[in-house]
């Protein structure tokens, strides 16, 4: 699918990879709503990019009325929304049970869920309603594309990653049959699945950290950057072929338990 004059919502639009992704798209000629909770970063990335082109909505992903509210706005603004990126996440770490035997919070394991696996689903099924209406591209037949957030850890969780693993295998486990749902509209739905990757989660870590995680990829034995995601991100838009995959994104790498 073109990009050119085409409008993307990116959920965790204003930091990490869902910038990177903005950015990226953008440069190759597209809209960008920004949906994100940071309502300063927001401001300062609607200005930076430029508010012709770019458009900053303030929604938690859990919310029906905000996400169906922000796809309005994305619509109102440049007229249609072709593309949805979901990189909104959180990852918290907590074994099982503690050292002293306590279990871990329900409440926390629940929010992770929400945001990740749920928040996914909401933004992704009010995109598609919206390009649904789109009218097929004369080349290809498409109305859209769906790109979520899967990570290495879907497959290879480790210690202390229980709630995370399971919200990312989820999305693993979401991609094709939302794509199977999808394909007589013509929307497409993949998921990337990162490694370890210079977000700035990871970038606020002590430097040595940071060398370490990356000599445990076998190669490259870096951390991956923003930039690389993004770039696939790009690619799945514009190939008409990759549908309901998930793509490993990690240079090789397959995590141990710690």
């Amino acid at each position: 699918m073109q990009i050119a004059n085409q409008t993307a919502v990116i959920t965790g639009g204003c930091s990490g990879l869902g910038l990177a992704v903005a950015k990226q798209l953008v440069s190759a000629g597209a809209n960008v709503v920004l949906i994100d909770i940071n309502s300063e970063a927001g401001a300062a990335q609607q200005t930076a990019i430029g508010p012709d082109k770019a458009l900053f909505v303030n929604a938690d992903v859990t919310s029906e009325a905000a996400i169906s509210a922000a796809i309005d706005s994305a619509v109102n603004a440049f007229g249609a929304v072709h593309f949805c990126i979901n990189c909104a996440g959180i990852a918290p770490a907590e074994r099982v049970l503690n050292k002293v035997g306590e279990p871990a919070s329900l409440e926390r394991f629940n929010q992770t869920m929400a945001i990740n696996l749920s928040g996914t689903y909401n933004v992704a099924r009010l995109a598609a309603a919206k390009m649904a209406e789109n009218t097929p591209d004369a080349d290809t037949g498409e109305r859209g594309v769906i790109i979520n957030t899967a990570s290495i850890a879907g497959y290879e969780g480790q210690i202390g990653q229980t709630a995370y693993a399971a919200s990312k295998a989820a999305i693993i486990g979401l991609t094709l049959p939302m794509a199977r749902d999808l394909a007589a509209l013509g929307i497409r739905v993949n998921s990337i699945a990162p490694g370890v990757m210079a977000t700035p989660l990871l970038t606020a870590m002590p430097q040595p950290v940071q060398d370490a995680l990356g000599a445990n990829v076998p190669f490259p034995a870096r951390l991956g950057s923003p930039g690389e995601f993004a770039q696939l991100a790009q690619h799945i838009c514009q190939n008409s072929y990759i549908n309901g995959e998930t793509i490993r994104l990690d240079g090789a790498l397959r995590m141990q338990p710690k």
